[in-house]
């Protein structure tokens, strides 16, 4: 179809391809950009343009946005970018005048004709290139649907892989691997009790780019997590079914809509540190060029690469005021036109770094964030380090936000191998950290506590493995987390020796019932709950197969695992105590009790100072005379042992609601049906955990 294509100068907001009635706006900002082209397609024949213009740099220029109207263009266009410039490398240019490019703010990609390697070496790749695509004004029917702004102390969050949890055929699904596919296992999310899933990467990728070397079979490395993003704004084609680019971000927003009624939030994990454009060997398809220098960090002294804060070859220049426009332009997208409840930023120190790569004190791109009212009931959490070794855990700038605490996954997993003599360590990240996040006037619920995620072993490996076995990643076993503070409980992997998969079960039973006890926010990993395994792979980003996808099979086979995680959720839920706003600090409550009590064997003596301790109790107080006091013993040693129980008023007495060390269906009740077990004491198994409820 040929169309009357009518240039004229347009403006510079907004940024990227904003269609109207009559024609389409177009934005891109380069500052060191002496040309700038706009190429516009057809959809249904992307391979010649319809329109290839040069903008006039005094008509179609304002400072250093280059902008222009097409009057007679449409949504469902494809279009790109190309750019000239200066040629000089040395100076941290990357431009090439023959080069096809997408916008940064394309709503939608069309990688129909996309070819990888064309886009590493220079020349003209538009045979082979990215589109982007102009995508009209939603009109999408929410039906009243707004994000939830439950509060975060209340949230039980599930981490989930969007193609990973239904494309195992087991998954019975209609259409695994996609949105769609979530839908229809939203009654399972029901079930477990989860309050918010937390989506890795579904944002724009290329699940096909090619890691340097092959699989440890031989197949080419790809890209299965996600974290390589080629568009801020554009949901990922892999995760949806339609062909057309242009309806993505509905299937989306189906996917929001639908969790939303079910009571259950959006949380995104979003990657603004670094892109698929790589290292300088890396493929050109966007950023760099359109202004290398401007959005990427490059090397002091030798700009020719990129300075690597990320670990995947280049890092945004996130405090570059452009950049940081761009990311919270991008946040801003997803909440208001996609609904989405909140975020989880991969790497997100180095947001903190200032255009010198050194952290600062009060960096821009973050407290824009956390000032923006856009962002008042979204939820703002950090994965408060880098690869460059900025650990910032504890103290991430701002004050709302939350963080994934490494402080807590550690020290959890190694109290529960059986290390003596960190008990207090132990009682503190239980009490919700107040040695991190009191002295900066935070709260409890600035901790995301964890003790699996994607990152590492899943809970049945953390358990089954005391090495990584990462051979099938093609890397020679050296990638990955060394330090992973596993047991494998007597046996490497698979076995069928009774006593050591009875120990293992009762271990990962340990590991949930500490998580889910402690203050803060818990954050269970998809599949943890049925015992998923990856067969002691740790960093299995490449492995899109049976070694990531979840078998559903394993929701019968470990039925009694899912009850035990079920009904733990449900008891968290149903006692305010386990989800404080203030931190433990030993106050009166209730019936004469104390907020927080911990203990020893015998009451009132915790090991704080002895080495060869492997135990701790507490007592949670009532916060009213409605509720129930909570008391808890941990004994990760290797032998049975006595523990005193508090005295309780009148007829009151203990009962259990969960015992690690019984075999299912005792290990755990329903909330509401405890057994009642007395006073006195109460001898817990070795490597087991008690809970115990007042009655």
């Amino acid at each position: 179809m040929k169309r009357a294509l009518v240039v004229g100068p347009g403006k510079r907001f907004p940024l990227g391809a904003t269609p109207d009635e009559h024609g389409v706006n177009f934005s891109v900002y380069s500052e060191n950009a002496t040309a700038v082209s706009l190429l516009l397609f057809e959809a249904g024949d992307e391979a010649a343009p319809v329109l290839e213009v040069q903008l006039d740099p005094v008509e179609h220029k304002t400072f250093h946005f280059w902008h222009a109207y097409v009057g007679g263009a449409v949504a469902g266009m494809r279009y790109a970018l190309r750019a000239d410039g200066p040629g000089d490398r040395m100076a941290g240019h990357h431009f090439d005048r023959q080069k096809v490019l997408i916008d940064p703010y394309a709503r939608a990609v069309s990688n129909r004709l996309w070819g990888r390697e064309h886009a590493c070496r220079p020349g003209d790749n538009l045979g082979t290139s990215l589109r982007g695509v102009v995508v009209a004004q939603s009109r999408y029917d929410w039906e009243g649907d707004r994000p939830l702004a439950r509060p975060l102390a209340d949230s039980v969050i599930y981490e989930v892989h969007v193609r990973g949890f239904t494309q195992s055929r087991s998954s019975g699904v209609s259409q695994p691997g996609t949105f769609r596919g979530l839908i229809e296992k939203i009654p399972y999310f029901k079930e477990l009790g989860i309050t918010a899933v937390e989506l890795m990467p579904v944002f724009e990728f290329d699940h096909k780019s090619s890691m340097e070397g092959t699989m440890g079979d031989g197949s080419p490395r790809r890209n299965y997590w996600g974290y390589g993003v080629v568009s801020f704004f554009a949901p990922a084609s892999r995760y949806c079914s339609s062909p057309d680019p242009a309806r993505h971000a509905d299937e989306f927003r189906d996917l929001v809509k639908a969790l939303h009624r079910a009571g259950i939030e959006v949380i995104l994990d979003v990657v603004y540190n670094h892109t698929d454009e790589g290292d300088h060997l890396g493929p050109v398809f966007s950023f760099k060029g359109i202004d290398n220098r401007v959005y990427y960090h490059l090397r002091p002294g030798d700009p020719l690469k990129y300075a690597d804060f990320s670990g995947c070859g280049n890092t945004l220049n996130c405090n570059h005021p452009v950049m940081q426009r761009l990311i919270r332009d991008s946040l801003e997208f997803w909440v208001e036109e996609m609904h989405v409840d909140g975020f989880r930023f991969d790497e997100g120190s180095i947001l903190s770094r200032g255009e010198d790569g050194e952290p600062m004190k009060h960096p821009p791109a973050l407290w824009d964030i956390e000032l923006d009212e856009a962002f008042a009931d979204t939820k703002l959490i950090a994965e408060a380090w880098d690869a460059a070794g900025l650990y910032q855990v504890g103290r991430f700038p701002g004050y709302r936000w939350a963080e994934w605490n490494g402080r807590f996954r550690d020290t959890v997993r190694r109290f529960v191998c059986g290390e003596p003599g960190i008990v207090g360590e132990v009682a503190s990240r239980i009490a919700g950290s107040q040695d991190l996040y009191g002295p900066s006037a935070r709260l409890p619920s600035n901790s995301i506590n964890f003790v699996a995620a994607h990152d590492g072993f899943t809970l049945a490996d953390l358990v089954s493995y005391n090495e990584k076995h990462n051979w099938a990643n093609g890397e020679r076993n050296r990638d990955g987390l060394t330090d992973n503070f596993s047991w494998n409980c007597g046996a490497e992997g698979d076995t069928a020796d009774p006593g050591v998969l009875a120990l293992r079960r009762r271990q990962v039973r340990n590991l949930a019932a500490i998580l889910f006890l402690s203050q803060g926010v818990p954050m269970l990993q998809a599949g943890d709950e049925v015992g998923r395994t990856q067969r002691g792979n740790n960093n299995a980003y490449c492995q899109d197969n049976e070694i990531s996808w979840l078998d559903w099979c394993l929701k019968e086979s470990s039925r009694d695992l899912f009850r035990f995680f079920r009904n733990l959720i449900a008891f968290r839920r149903a006692h305010r105590a386990l989800r404080r706003t203030r931190f433990l600090e030993g106050r009166p409550v209730a019936r004469g009790f104390l907020d927080v009590a911990w203990h020893g064997c015998r009451l009132g003596a915790p090991g704080w100072h002895d080495p060869g301790c492997r135990v701790l109790a507490f007592t949670l107080g009532a916060l009213s005379e409605e509720e129930q006091e909570i008391h808890v013993l941990l004994n990760m040693s290797g032998e049975s042992l006595p523990f005193e129980l508090p005295v309780l008023p009148g007829a009151r007495a203990w009962a259990r609601f969960l015992d690690t060390a019984l075999p299912p269906p005792d290990d755990v009740t329903e909330p509401g049906a405890e057994v009642r077990v007395g006073q006195g004491t109460y001898v817990a198994g070795q490597h087991s955990t008690v809970v115990l409820v007042a009655k």
